[in-house]
């Protein structure tokens, strides 16, 4: 098996954590050049990653992707051992990829235009608010997200919170963390853990990559490689 994966997309950094936590060794890491070329849509019609390669079967989808890795390794399964836990995993996870990341992405996409819409900018900031409220209601008050082990709610929320932290406060607004109380020591906590720590620095290198020029040089890399192999 292979993962198309990126160090600062925080729905592939969701999947390498359960990896990790889950201690599979034999899914091979990557991104392909299409990916930098802007052709990734051959390989993934949804053109987005991560993307789990399956024999010649391609999976889409980060949640997919998780859903799939419990059900091949279940002894091993991050979904929590009850009925109800299941069901606070994925309320957590849901509001983690919709609430947050969703809209944070949005939000981001609003800098890289011309005349930003502040009106756009203020309802999709407004959404990550809402979801973190919505997650103060819904998260656990121990170490963990869900219960008193590592689940794939914890995969979810560590590099959502992430990029909470780091790029909000790129948009004008506060962290919205610094606005809980259960999420702020969840937060504190979380980071010890070794699978989030290790994820945690993936994406400080996926981050560091793109804001000094490293990311840009290899899109222009890969561009010039596949315009010379043309006939």
């Amino acid at each position: 098996m292979k993962l198309i994966t990126g160090d600062l997309s925080p729905y592939s950094a969701k999947i390498r954590m359960q990896i990790y936590a889950m201690g599979i060794t034999d899914i091979e890491f990557g991104l392909p050049a299409e990916f930098m070329t802007g052709k990734f849509s051959k390989i993934s019609p949804i053109g987005r990653i991560p993307v789990m390669e399956v024999d010649d079967t391609i999976i889409p989808e980060s949640e997919i992707i998780a859903e799939y890795l419990d059900d091949i390794y279940p002894e091993k399964s991050m979904v929590g051992d009850t009925p109800m836990e299941r069901a606070k995993v994925r309320v957590v996870s849901r509001i983690a990829d919709i609430y947050l990341m969703n809209n944070i992405f949005m939000s981001l996409s609003q800098l890289m235009t011309k005349t930003p819409n502040q009106g756009i900018l203020d309802l999709l900031l407004g959404q990550v608010k809402r979801g973190m409220g919505a997650l103060e209601q819904h998260i656990g008050t121990g170490d963990f997200a869900v219960g008193d082990k590592l689940t794939r709610a914890d995969c979810t929320l560590v590099p959502a919170l992430w990029m909470c932290q780091n790029t909000v406060p790129r948009l004008g607004t506060e962290n919205p963390i610094l606005a809980t109380t259960k999420v702020a020591a969840y937060w504190g906590e979380i980071q010890k853990n070794e699978f989030a720590d290790k994820i945690i620095e993936e994406m400080k290198r996926g981050m560091k990559a793109r804001l000094d020029g490293t990311e840009a040089k290899m899109r222009a890399e890969a561009l010039e490689k596949e315009k010379n192999s043309q006939p």
